[in-house]
């Protein structure tokens, strides 16, 4: 009897969870558009707006301020635009600053020109540098520019915590608006978007066990907007046009609420982690494990070891019947080389052999112990097989 795989790739997507999955199923047999004003209608127009009241207090915030849309990818193309309004008054950015870790979805600028994009250096543990970051915003300011600044809340390759708190402190002393992408970060980190003195960030509902293509924007009590990507009806308050689809959507806020719950088993996440970072230690001694002197995610292991490329690696777990990946999951079918772990200044040869494990809640110690086995005897035969020092 084959082993049973493992699934240690929850970064990329977390396994839909039961109660979400339960919801979507009970909805999809219902019929009726959340704007129609008749009785079908209007039910499902009450679960859009129970899932938009769950979202908003996964993030700290009224429901009034919760977009949904199909995913974080469009999440950021829409809020990362020059033509923001402030209580409905045109309100132009001038230039947007992202940190040089970012997603894809947020480092290719969204509707800002190429020449008004800049990046934001990082460090050797991919901490944004907040020193050049004053320094820039306060030249623009002087030029007379208003910039975004887009700073992910966490990593999504070496689950690194970037200090967001401090971004935004620092952006409002030079009039700047702030974007966080929270999209690893929902399930793992409390999330207060007041507290925290962002204007606006973006989630992704399969990150935290809803549905694939299901996404939120979640703007904070300013009155700061900015103009649709999707443009026809009046849906999500004129935010968003195309009709909503609400069976996702519900299962989206079931999740929402179950990921506020997750947070008290993050410490144990984070012991199954380190458990995973000493069975690698052992396995091949000279590995370096990326972002380990500050603060991660407690789910999230990014590493290398000298000598094994990440393209094999990823074959070699996958035939083990391990899921794994090397890097941002929206690079799947091409192995490259990480932009993150490039702009922290790795090594070009170790940046080859970046992988990156990630797990859940609902991991297994179990499977800790068995993806350790496999592990080894991956690392062996790859050894044996190309004369590394991978073990």
């Amino acid at each position: 009897m084959a082993e049973a795989r493992l699934y240690f790739d929850w970064n990329a997507g977390a396994p839909m969870k039961a109660v979400a999955r339960a919801r979507f199923v009970d909805l999809l047999d219902r019929p009726g558009n959340g704007s129609s004003v008749h009785a079908e209608g209007r039910a499902a127009r009450a679960v859009l707006e129970e899932a938009r009241r769950s979202v908003a207090r996964l993030c700290g915030t009224e429901a009034k301020g919760v977009t949904f849309c199909s995913g974080g990818t469009e999440a950021a193309n829409t809020v990362l635009s020059p033509d923001w309004t402030l209580f409905g008054k045109p309100y132009r950015l001038d230039r947007l600053l992202v940190s040089a870790v970012e997603h894809p979805a947020v480092a290719r600028g969204g509707r800002f020109p190429a020449d008004r994009t800049e990046f934001i250096p990082v460090d050797a543990d991919g901490i944004v540098d907040l020193g050049f970051l004053d320094r820039r915003l306060a030249e623009l300011a002087t030029a007379g520019e208003r910039a975004l600044v887009s700073v992910m809340m966490a990593n999504n390759e070496t689950g690194v915590i970037e200090p967001v708190a401090e971004v935004a402190r620092i952006a409002r002393a030079h009039g700047a608006l702030v974007h966080s992408d929270a999209v690893q970060a929902a399930g793992k980190l409390p999330i207060d978007i007041e507290a925290l003195g962002l204007d606006v960030l973006t989630l992704s509902a399969h990150k935290i066990g809803g549905g694939q293509g299901t996404g939120a924007i979640v703007r904070g009590r300013n009155g700061f907007a900015f103009p649709p990507l999707l443009v026809g009806g009046g849906q999500e308050s004129w935010a968003r046009a195309g009709t909503e689809n609400v069976a996702a959507v519900a299962a989206f806020g079931v999740a929402a609420d179950a990921a506020v719950a997750d947070l008290s088993a993050m410490a144990e996440v984070a012991a199954r982690r380190d458990r995973l970072s000493a069975t690698l230690r052992d396995i091949a001694p000279d590995a370096v494990i990326f972002g380990e002197r500050v603060p991660r995610l407690a789910n999230t292991l990014s590493f290398a070891a000298p000598g094994v490329a990440a393209e094999t690696a990823v074959i070699a777990f996958d035939l083990a019947g391990v899921a794994l990946s090397s890097g941002s999951a929206c690079s799947s079918g091409k192995v490259t080389a990480s932009p993150v772990l490039t702009a922290m200044g790795v090594d070009p040869a170790l940046v080859k052999g970046g992988l990156r494990v990630s797990i859940g809640a609902e991991t297994s110690d179990e499977e800790i112990a068995a993806f350790g086995l496999r592990a080894r005897n991956v690392f062996a035969a790859m050894k044996k097989q190309h004369g590394t020092a991978a073990a």
